[in-house]
């Protein structure tokens, strides 16, 4: 019997339906390159969220993709717009508020021994507001079959933390397998609420978690002293820590764990872990010497999972797809994942030359 074949016959109808998500895009500003703050008078703008790059790397694979969200009236709410359609994701449950304001995050991409650095300016943004009864739910859920959310959403606000619970119940209510990445921000948790306070319920709700061991803790409080930062990877600690969450979170059908060994801010060891509760399987470990921007690699990670989930027969297959397509965006300027499928497939069938294609 193939590993996870249980959550596949869950997930068979999956792809034939409409992948959704809630959360925020944000105005990204990075310094040029791998330059300090204001080293230059200048700063690149992009935009980018978890959730909607989420939306955005599927929708690049061929998936249909609705993201529910919420935009200032203004020239960049409609220049986020813009780049989302640009991706082919299906905008139309987004609420456009008046006398709102666009979430912002400033990025500084660290090189060697100096780590990245990201200050947002969140506070107070249109998605922070947004109430439930503004959204058209009946309309934003329709044909979803997959419904993805991250644990950032329910830290800005506790009106964001209200609106992730009723996104995720009207999900449910659609029948959708949903998923959760528990993507814990310390900097983010700032409304009176710890991420321990509200993600354990939430979680109690998801069918697949996606996490690193840092989450793991932070967020749904299970304790652990993994630190793959700072040695080499014990698979069976991994194993033992997918056991305690599945003991937490009877309902749950999959656990994803990404493994990042950072021996530098540009060389990062990279691979994953899929658990069912019972079985675990360890995907292939890609050595990413020259880090371009890894800002987005968490989520290009949760988008080929849902992919792989949803298009291959078994979990090791769905999760070597996953680590190989995000371990190209490791290679990408910007939040989300440009690599297109058949990029991806040369990389996840063993081709990591990176030889010109001619």
């Amino acid at each position: 019997m193939p590993v996870m074949s249980i959550q596949f016959e869950k997930a068979s109808g999956a792809g034939k339906g409409v992948y959704g998500a809630m959360g925020e895009i944000m105005l990204r500003l990075a310094a040029p390159g791998f330059e300090k703050f204001f080293q230059s008078p200048e700063l690149k703008a992009t935009f980018g969220g978890g959730e909607s790059n989420v939306m955005a790397s599927l929708a690049s694979l061929g998936l249909q993709s609705r993201f529910i969200s919420a935009l200032p009236d203004n020239a960049i709410g409609t220049a986020a717009l813009r780049t989302l359609r640009g991706f082919n994701v299906d905008v139309s449950p987004v609420v456009i508020k008046k006398n709102s304001r666009m979430g912002l995050y400033f990025l500084e991409k660290g090189a060697n021994q100096r780590p990245s650095s990201v200050i947002y300016d969140r506070a107070d943004s249109a998605l922070c507001s947004l109430k439930s009864d503004e959204i058209d739910w009946k309309a934003a859920m329709e044909g979803v079959s997959w419904f993805h959310i991250t644990g950032i959403t329910p830290a800005l606000s506790e009106t964001a933390s209200a609106l992730s619970f009723k996104a995720v119940e009207e999900a449910k209510k659609q029948g959708a397998i949903v998923s959760i990445d528990l993507n814990f921000r310390a900097k983010l948790w700032n409304y009176g609420k710890d991420a321990k306070d509200v993600m354990p319920k939430l979680a109690t709700m998801a069918d697949v978690i996606i996490a690193n061991e840092e989450d793991v803790q932070k967020s749904l409080g299970i304790g652990t002293d993994l630190d793959p930062a700072h040695g080499e990877i014990v698979r069976g600690r991994y194993e033992e820590l997918a056991g305690i969450v599945f003991q937490h979170f009877a309902d749950l059908s999959l656990l994803a764990v990404t493994l990042r060994e950072s021996v530098s801010a540009s060389y990062n060891r990279w691979s994953a872990c899929l658990s069912n509760g019972n079985e675990t399987v360890f995907s292939n470990t890609y050595d990413i010497t020259d880090i371009v921007d890894r800002v987005g690699g968490g989520d290009s990670f949760a988008a080929g999972l849902i992919y792989g989930l949803s298009h291959f027969s078994d979990g090791e297959e769905a999760l070597n797809f996953a680590v190989a397509a995000s371990c190209l965006n490791h290679s990408i300027e910007g939040d989300v994942n440009l690599s297109s499928l058949d990029d991806i497939m040369k990389l996840y069938k063993g081709d990591a030359s990176g030889r010109i294609s001619r």
